[in-house]
């Protein structure tokens, strides 16, 4: 599949908050109400393009797949757990489009993530993923990420990972 990769701009919002939303309400049908049930709001993503690097793929003029690189710590994020680096990447708010899910999109969202965090300069990206069957803890490991631990944050059990780099 072909695919281009940019930084999202403002013009970009509506289908950032449209693809968070598709994406929140498939896992919500396949799995149920938790944490990942959490929609998208025009607002929440404007901030997140205002604190954060927004990555963007698109298949064609569609938007098919994002993620966000931010510098500060997750309020969810133990740093207790990781490898102590000069500076980190947190990936956040990862998201494909559900009907191409499993075509690659996720995987190549995460190498344009590891290209970022190199021209950053960033020495690690870090995670976390839900420990549940809606979690994507197994794509992560696939890709490379090492499991840091296993926490519980609001009820919520999460797996931490990292890819230093």
């Amino acid at each position: 599949m072909k695919l281009s990769f940019s930084t999202a701009a403002q013009t970009d919002v509506p289908a950032l908050a449209a693809l968070h939303n598709a994406t929140a309400a498939d896992l919500t049908r396949r799995y149920g109400s938790g944490p990942w049930s959490v929609g998208a709001t025009e607002k929440g993503v404007l901030f997140g393009l205002r604190h954060s690097r927004v990555v963007i793929a698109r298949r064609g003029s569609a938007i098919v797949g994002t993620l966000r690189l931010p510098t500060k710590k997750p309020w969810a994020i133990d740093v207790s757990y990781f490898t102590p680096v000069k500076k980190a990447l947190y990936l956040t708010h990862m998201a494909v489009m559900p009907s191409l899910q499993r075509w690659g999109i996720g995987r190549l969202l995460l190498a344009e993530a590891v290209m970022q965090a190199h021209a950053w300069p960033a020495n690690a990206i870090r995670l976390d993923a839900f420990d549940a069957d809606a979690g994507a803890s197994g794509f992560y490991a696939r890709c490379g990420f090492r499991e840091c631990g296993r926490v519980t944050f609001r009820k919520a059990p999460l797996i931490y990972f990292e890819l230093v780099l």
